[in-house]
C-alpha cells in the first residue's frame, strides 16, 4: 500500500522531496525520473543547491507534452530551467515527444528498457488524480509496455508521451508530491485506489496539510 507522509506546508514538501532524492543518489541510485508541475519544480530548485555527485546520475522523464523542447509547456524546459541548467548529470534522456505520441513513445521505450528498473521516480498529481500523463479512464492506464503514447488528454495539449503504470510500479522508489487544497479530492481518491496516482503500490506520498484530504 502507498505511504502518505503529511508535512506542514508546500515548502516542507519541496525540501523533503529534494532531501530524499539527494539521499537516494548518495546511497547508490543512478537513475532519476523527473516530472512536470509546480510542486516538483519547487523540489528541483531545492535539489539544485544540494551536494549531489551528478556525474553518476542519468536523468529521465515520466511524461512529456507533444510540443518542442523549448515550448513553455514542455516538462523538459521546466526541468532544465529549475534544475538541469544548474547541475551536470552524466546523461539526460528527454522524451522526444515533439515526434508525436507514437514515434516518441517507441523511441523512449528503448531508453527506459535499457535502464530497468528505474531507481528514483518523482511524480506530481493532478486535481483529477492523474499522474505522469495517465488520466482516469484513459486506455493508457492499461498499456502493457513501459512507455505509451497518449491521445485525448483532458488537459491541453491532448497528445503526450508517458511512462506506464508497469514502468512506475517496477521502480525502486516512487515519490508522489501534492500540495494545496485543490489536490485534496485527488488525494482522497488515491487513498481509495480509484485513480491512477493511487495505483502505484510502493509509492511514498509527500503531502502538505491542505492536500492531505483527511479530517484533522
Amino acid at each position: 500500500m502507498p505511504r502518505f507522509d503529511v508535512l506542514p506546508d508546500a515548502s516542507a514538501v519541496a525540501q523533503a522531496a529534494a532531501s530524499t532524492v539527494r539521499d537516494a543518489l548518495a546511497g547508490g541510485a543512478r537513475t532519476l525520473v523527473l516530472a512536470g508541475g509546480s510542486t516538483p519544480a519547487a523540489a528541483y530548485r531545492e535539489l539544485a543547491g544540494m551536494d549531489v555527485t551528478w556525474g553518476r546520475v542519468t536523468v529521465l522523464f515520466g511524461d512529456e507534452r507533444c510540443v518542442p523542447p523549448a515550448d513553455p509547456a514542455s516538462n523538459y524546459r521546466m526541468a532544465r530551467e529549475t534544475l538541469l541548467s544548474h547541475v551536470d548529470p552524466a546523461s539526460v534522456h528527454r522524451m522526444p515527444a515533439e515526434l508525436g505520441p507514437d514515434e516518441g513513445a517507441a523511441a523512449y521505450e528503448e531508453v527506459v528498457a535499457a535502464l530497468q528498473p528505474l531507481d528514483v521516480v518523482l511524480l506530481g498529481v493532478g486535481e483529477d488524480g492523474h499522474t505522469a500523463s495517465l488520466f482516469p479512464g484513459s486506455p493508457a492506464v492499461e498499456a502493457p509496455g513501459l512507455v505509451v503514447g497518449v491521445r485525448g488528454a483532458p488537459k491541453p495539449p491532448p497528445e503526450r508521451v508517458s511512462l506506464t503504470l508497469r514502468a512506475l510500479r517496477a521502480a525502486r522508489m516512487v515519490l508522489l508530491l501534492a500540495t494545496g487544497s485543490a489536490k485534496a479530492e485527488a488525494v482522497r481518491q488515491a487513498r481509495a485506489g480509484t485513480v491512477p496516482s493511487g495505483m502505484i503500490e510502493q509509492a511514498r506520498w509527500l503531502l502538505d496539510t491542505e492536500a492531505d484530504g483527511q479530517p484533522s
